[in-house]
């Protein structure tokens, strides 16, 4: 059963009925419009997510294997099965492209809530956003992933570590490259910074989309100058192969 994205407070709940009526919210995905109680998805777009339910074997599942061999980890997990051009893949659209940082936070708290009882945030101390290249960010505004972090965050309370781990440059998008071609473009990228505040950390990576592993591979391969230092991975969606 879906977990409730968190409700605002009655004043919050007075002021949104007094925006929707001045600037009805819509569901991101169907377009149906909201009531005060719902954030970004209606409760039947929220019912239809499809959810991988993998956090349970979070040390082997289809997105922990994407990284045997290659970096070690503690455990990775990744909410949703992602296709770029379904109804869902909106979210991630909207979030990325739409100046709506706002629905990152969202997804971040309907993640935490439903992924916390399969224990999966267990032990672990820090949340790590994967970093946007300085020009891309000056571009979008803000990062994508340290939204959904900070939804994370609001219900979990662990920390967001947002700036100790940096991208140097924008190369091309991702997004119609192969699997090499993607391990190429980011290998690198990535460096840390401070890294005495993650010495001795189990810190998590987070991330949007999933596709090959490449860019959460690269941002951990950063992370293993660190002494001690323990890593997981989050993915708000895992693209069906």
């Amino acid at each position: 059963m879906p977990m409730p994205i968190p409700m605002p407070s009655p004043l919050g709940r007075w002021w949104s009925r007094v925006l929707d009526i001045i600037s009805p919210r819509q569901c991101v995905v169907c377009g149906r419009r909201l009531s005060v109680d719902e954030r970004s998805l209606c409760t039947v777009c929220l019912l239809h997510v499809p959810r991988l339910n993998i956090q349970f074997t979070a040390d082997d599942n289809d997105m922990a294997r994407l990284f045997w061999g290659l970096v070690p980890i503690e455990r990775a997990t990744a909410f949703l099965a992602y296709e770029p051009r379904s109804e869902m893949a909106q979210l991630v659209y909207r979030l990325k492209y739409g100046n709506r940082p706002d629905i990152g936070e969202d997804l971040g708290h309907l993640m935490a809530y439903e992924l916390q009882y399969g224990g999966f945030f267990d032990g672990i101390d820090l949340l790590l956003p994967v970093p946007l290249a300085p020009k891309r960010l000056r571009q979008r505004g803000y990062n994508q992933s340290a939204c959904i972090a900070q939804g994370i965050s609001d219900v979990t309370a662990i920390p967001v570590a947002d700036g100790l781990l940096r991208r140097r440059h924008f190369r091309e998008s991702q997004t119609v490259l192969s699997r090499h071609q993607r391990q190429s473009n980011v290998s690198g990228e990535f460096y840390v910074v401070h890294g005495e505040r993650l010495t001795g950390q189990h810190v998590l990576l987070v991330d949007d989309v999933c596709t090959t592993g490449a860019t959460l591979a690269a941002s951990a391969a950063a992370l293993q100058g660190v002494k001690n230092v323990k890593i997981s991975l989050l993915s708000f969606g895992l693209t069906k192969k």
